[in-house]
């Protein structure tokens, strides 16, 4: 695979660099780690309905769309709420 440049503004470069270091790794390998972990929009929705399938098929639990996106506030609202506890 050959490499590619990837422009972003010295602040950005750096905070990465901050972070790459803190993780034991190097920017190439978290940018590579982030890309390869973060699903795009249909493969969110792919899943979420591969996910809806297996619990209409195995427990017998339908899933509305208003219930999954409640659902997903509510974790939404959950990760917030952890993400500033862990910054303050």
């Amino acid at each position: 695979m050959a490499d590619a440049m990837i422009r972003v503004p010295a602040e950005v470069r750096d905070r990465l660099a901050v972070i790459a270091k803190s993780r034991g790794t190097s920017i190439r390998t978290l940018v590579q780690e982030y890309a390869e972990s973060t699903p795009t929009e249909e493969e969110r929705r792919e899943r979420a309905e591969r996910t809806r399938a297996y619990l209409a098929e195995h427990f017998d639990v339908e899933v509305t769309d208003d219930e999954s996106a409640a659902m997903g506030r509510r974790l939404r609202e959950a990760f917030a709420r952890q993400q500033g506890e862990a910054a303050g």
